[in-house]
């Protein structure tokens, strides 16, 4: 039971991920991101290696299209995975396996996937979308998460989401942004405050890796 999108900031270059689910720890398991590169989801019954695998594929100069295709066609268990890939172009591609659970879906703009498995509507990645165009100005990581949020309010999963995050890669090998919420009654609107906390805090964070001497205290 999870929904969740990647997309890729015309503007910035920054590219990113947001995703929900009813399990813990779901950070770790369904988003992968790197700068310049690219982005992965790989959720359902979830196979992690399949997200460094991908982002592999990308950094060899494979299109999202073909390396949703090298990834299915290298695991044995394709027909449990669910998968999107968003390349540094900003294309996207996605695979339903057939054993996938419904309403499953997803919905595909420029520069950004959403999908999902166990919705509680068909019409849940579509709101997603939805969320994350209304706002072409705002941050990446604000239209994430207003893509996350509009899902939820369009039915969200079957069960009771317990997990969440953010994730925004740029000019760095470190995340930009990388905020995990786990175990908790609403993790939506936790992960909205714990974003609100973080933003005004994050490019000062990257000043004190890059210029220590000149960094404000944190």
């Amino acid at each position: 039971m999870t929904f969740s999108l990647i997309a890729r900031c015309p503007r910035t270059g920054q590219i990113g991920a947001a995703v929900t689910t009813s399990s813990i720890a779901v950070a770790t398991r369904v988003p992968f991101c790197a700068a310049g590169v690219g982005a992965v989801l790989t959720q359902h019954r979830t196979d992690p290696r399949l997200g460094p695998r991908g982002l592999d594929l990308l950094r060899g100069g494979c299109t999202a299209a073909e390396t949703v295709a090298a990834l299915v066609a290298s695991t044995p268990h394709a027909g449990w995975r669910q998968l999107a890939v968003l390349d540094a172009a900003g294309r996207t591609a996605h695979h339903h396996g057939a054993r996938v659970k419904p309403e499953r879906g997803e919905a595909h703009g420029p520069g950004v996937v959403a999908i999902g498995n166990i919705l509680a509507s068909d019409q849940v990645p579509a709101a997603m979308l939805a969320g994350f165009l209304a706002a072409p100005d705002a941050p990446l990581a604000e239209r994430l998460l207003l893509g996350l949020e509009a899902g939820e309010a369009a039915g969200g999963e079957h069960g009771a989401v317990t997990s969440a995050s953010l994730m925004v890669v740029w000019r760095e090998a470190f995340p930009y942004v990388d905020l995990r919420i786990d175990l908790s009654p609403a993790p939506l609107p936790a992960l909205r405050a714990l974003w609100a906390g973080y933003a005004p805090l994050a490019e000062g964070f990257v000043q004190r890796a890059l210029a220590p001497d000149d960094a404000p205290v944190i």
